[in-house]
């Protein structure tokens, strides 16, 4: 797109506030919609979604640039909601675009690091424990060859199965016996990278879900499977029951966990131990939330108008110091 002097233009009413999504034609999910609702009810223009596939970045005469496909100019926006399922950040791709993002100044929420952390189970599983936090007993494998990895005499069956970087509960097997581990081996794709995990019996079945927001616990469920199933799958028969308060002590619990792992914005999965207390499942950069949540949205809403405000603040002191130099009287000799 050129302007009538041959320079490329820049698009008409830039947002201050994005929200980052999937590549089309890949629909908003339940809660991504919900919040992109909520947010721009609140921020009006000031407000877009973009797909990552509608947007170009590099370098042009020594300064970052982002533009459209048409060749506009697209200004950094102040703060970006990131909601790529970090499944879905395969390669470098996504990932760049985030970080180009960074470097021209936009605070994503959550931050790029963070992400990278969550979106492989073994990275969060190493910084929770080196916190600390109670996490079931994990194994994985960089190269070794998956028949070997399940002969490992540190690897106890009963144990539960999962992709590296899954999401969803996909990619998810309990293996009752080591027979069956032994089988299961050679039916998992060798590109793929799985982990091996202490199975929590008393939690068979049941996971809290907790929302975090900027430190706060903002919503809690407990997910409930049919039929006996492993995982508590809504779609498979399970129930959700709203319990935010009910379990402070598991609430305490997610909270520390996401501050660990750096996260504004943070879904944690944990497990009923068989001492009454709990261990960490998983943790998720981009939660999901029942529709019955109706806390979560109002407070990520909140958590961008804090980032919008403290820049705002930051700006506001850059300024006021450099007015303050440039009337300081000079020396005279």
């Amino acid at each position: 797109m050129k302007t009538a002097d041959g320079g490329l233009s820049v698009i008409p009413a830039p947002a201050d506030v994005w929200m980052l999504v999937r590549e089309q034609p890949m629909a908003l999910g339940r809660a991504t919609q919900e919040l992109a609702t909520a947010l721009a009810a609140t921020y009006g223009p000031r407000f877009a979604v973009w797909h990552t596939d509608e947007l170009l970045f590099g370098v042009h005469e020594g300064q970052l640039v982002l533009r459209t496909l048409g060749g506009a100019d697209v200004p950094a926006p102040e703060v970006v909601c990131v909601r790529q399922m970090p499944g879905s950040m395969r390669d470098d791709r996504e990932v760049t675009l985030l970080r180009h993002l960074e470097r021209m100044g936009s605070t994503l929420l959550n931050p790029l690091g963070a992400h990278l952390t969550c979106r492989n189970k073994v990275w969060q599983m190493q910084e929770l424990s080196l916190a600390g936090l109670p996490v079931p007993d994990t194994l994985s494998y960089a190269t070794a060859p998956l028949e070997g990895v399940v002969r490992n005499p540190y690897l106890e069956a009963p144990c539960v199965v999962k992709a590296v970087s899954g999401t969803k509960g996909r990619q998810v097997f309990l293996a009752p016996d080591q027979n069956l581990l032994s089988e299961l081996a050679g039916s998992l794709t060798q590109e793929v990278p799985f982990l091996f995990q202490e199975h929590v019996a008393s939690s068979h079945g049941r996971a809290l879900r907790v929302v975090v927001v900027d430190g706060e616990p903002v919503g809690a469920v407990l997910h409930t499977s049919g039929h006996d199933a492993l995982a508590a799958n809504i779609g498979n028969g399970g129930s959700a029951d709203l319990c935010s308060g009910r379990y402070p002590k598991a609430e305490e619990l997610a909270v520390e966990a996401a501050t660990v792992l750096a996260l504004d914005i943070a879904g944690v999965d944990l497990l009923f131990a068989a001492d009454g207390a709990y261990t960490l499942c998983e943790v998720n950069a981009v939660p999901g939330w029942r529709p019955a949540m109706t806390t979560v949205a109002p407070a990520i809403t909140a958590c961008v108008n804090r980032r919008l405000t403290a820049r705002d603040s930051t700006v506001r002191r850059s300024s006021t110091a450099r007015q303050d130099l440039s009337r300081r009287p000079t020396a005279s000799y």
